[in-house]
């Protein structure tokens, strides 16, 4: 909601302000959240998430550090691995026999917790399934989801209408549970092949106790006990892992990284990320509306000071993207970037005839560090274009994702990240910018964002089999959609984390998640 009058100050003092952890605008309340309040054991690993794990599914439930935990107890056919190549899992043959049929074969041997063999019909049923679910973050990804033919108890063919040259990476996202306890939504808890298994779950309050599976496949985990925790207050996070509370937290802003480098007992990771964050723009307006209208849109970017962003309130913890993906994904091209001038976008929206607009700006606590500070400073910017925005933020668990499908309410911006779970410009470019009107009725294209002849382009370039000639069909089909301008702003975070010392053998992946199973404590 804006500040009243007297509280309006001049950009750069909110900027400073906001850097030096004030609030500067008035915002709703925040989760309140008591902190860690016990060390854990020995032989007990105690993660503090800065977003609820509503559960250890991941049908709509992707954001980067779930993907941590939900991988300990459920797996894929393939992974992605740290450097971005793909890995086989639970398959130890992966390969495509024509351009629209992949031979995959399972481990001999696979099975699940409770010791029951993993199956050819569960994955034919976790593809069924994950269809189902209206507002997939995993089923916009694919352009289409392979169906299942059967050769022998382990070995099937994986059909698609169309070439879909990625699918070793896409089925990465799939997470495989037994057909006979496997859901059209997201599960809560449940039975996995991997390297733990549940025994305490609180989807309610994000806290989940996970043991070590004692009839893993593979070879079994380091660490006995995972204790998995929801601290949205940052500060709460920085406290319990300096008192050794909590071992890894995620998601820090540079000033808390800032605290904590080179305290002793404390390690700081940080890697190259490939989520982007967006001020994404809602794309299920009337045809009337002034967003309907690339060129307003367009005059709207150049409200937001970027490089004032980037260095006074985010701290230079993040890069302003130059594109529509992070340039660290395979595929992902330069096409663009932000032009700061208020003074033109006064007045271009004044030709527009869309001078005087009020925005209203949404997004949920925790999508990114530095979140509010980031809308805060946000709302300053477009008052000096002429422009009037209120912020509605949503706690986490709460109903953001209606209206992110336009079941909730309506709204103008959202601040969204979007992860870049398969390494490849491909399949986030898929998920984002290749929906159709059919998706929408849904709530399946990304923000309402159909273009038909986006969606054309990307279609054609996601069943190109030649690797050269995909890669100009997407650089085209980039420059496409960067010319719609789909974001107010957007940018790229830097992935930090920080652990005890304890704790070792963690990698940390550029999508800010890492394997659990190869984790140890030390000490």
């Amino acid at each position: 909601m804006p500040s009243p009058p007297h509280l309006h100050p001049s950009r750069r003092t909110l900027l400073r302000t906001l850097a030096a952890g004030g609030t500067g605008l008035a915002l709703g309340p925040l989760t309140a959240c008591a902190g860690p309040t016990g060390a854990p054991g020995p032989r007990t690993l105690s993660l503090g998430l800065n977003r609820s794990l509503v559960s250890l599914d991941n049908k709509l439930n992707q954001f980067d550090a779930a993907v941590t935990v939900q991988r300990g107890v459920r797996q894929a056919l393939t992974t992605i691995r740290p450097d971005l190549s793909v890995a086989q899992v639970l398959a130890d043959r992966f390969e495509m026999t024509s351009p629209t049929t992949w031979t995959v074969r399972l481990r001999d041997g696979i099975h699940y917790s409770d010791k029951r063999p993993v199956r050819v019909e569960d994955v034919a049923t976790a593809l069924r399934l994950y269809g189902k679910v209206d507002g997939s973050f995993i089923r916009g990804l694919f352009p289409e989801l392979p169906t299942v033919e059967r050769v022998d108890d382990r070995t099937f063919l994986l059909h698609t209408r169309r070439p879909v040259p990625v699918l070793d990476r896409l089925m990465a996202n799939i997470l495989i549970t037994p057909a006979a306890d496997n859901r059209a939504e997201e599960l809560r808890s449940g039975v996995g092949t991997g390297p733990y298994r549940v025994v305490a779950a609180n989807s309610g309050t994000g806290e989940y106790t996970l043991t070590r599976n004692p009839h893993y496949w593979g070879t079994p985990p380091h660490v006995d006990r995972v204790q998995v925790r929801f601290v949205p207050e940052e500060s709460s996070r920085v406290v319990g892992i300096r008192s050794g509370e909590l071992d890894v937290v995620d998601t820090l802003t540079p000033d808390s990284a800032d605290q904590l480098d080179g305290l002793p007992g404390v390690r700081l990771d940080r890697v190259p990320g490939v989520r982007i964050c967006q001020l994404f723009y809602n794309f299920r307006k009337p045809r009337s509306h002034p967003l309907s209208d690339a060129r307003v849109r367009k005059a709207l970017t150049h409200a937001v000071d970027g490089d004032a962003l980037i260095k006074d309130v985010l701290t230079k913890s993040a890069v302003e993207a130059q594109g529509v993906l992070p340039l660290a994904l395979e595929g992902a091209v330069r096409t663009g970037s932000y032009r700061h001038d208020p003074a033109a976008a006064r007045e271009q929206l004044r030709a527009l005839g869309a001078d005087g607009m009020r925005l209203t700006i949404i997004w949920e606590s925790g999508e990114f560090a530095g979140d509010a500070s980031v809308m805060e400073a946000l709302v300053e910017m477009l008052r000096d274009a002429g422009v009037r925005a209120q912020l509605k933020q949503f706690q986490p668990g709460g109903d953001i994702l209606a209206w992110r499908q336009g079941r909730g309410g309506d709204w103008d911006v959202i601040g969204n990240g979007f992860p870049g779970t398969t390494g490849q410009a491909l399949t986030s470019l898929q998920a984002m910018y290749a929906g159709t009107a059919e998706d929408d009725k849904t709530g399946d294209a990304f923000m309402g964002y159909v273009k038909p002849h986006i969606e054309r382009q990307l279609s054609d370039a996601a069943e190109e089999t030649d690797a050269k000639k995909r890669a100009r069909k997407l650089n085209a089909a980039q420059r496409a959609v960067w010319d719609t301008w789909p974001c107010l702003w957007s940018f790229v975070p830097k992935t930090v984390q920080a652990r005890r010392d304890r704790v070792t053998d963690l990698e940390l992946a550029p999508l800010n998640c890492y394997d659990l199973s190869t984790v140890r404590l030390e000490g």
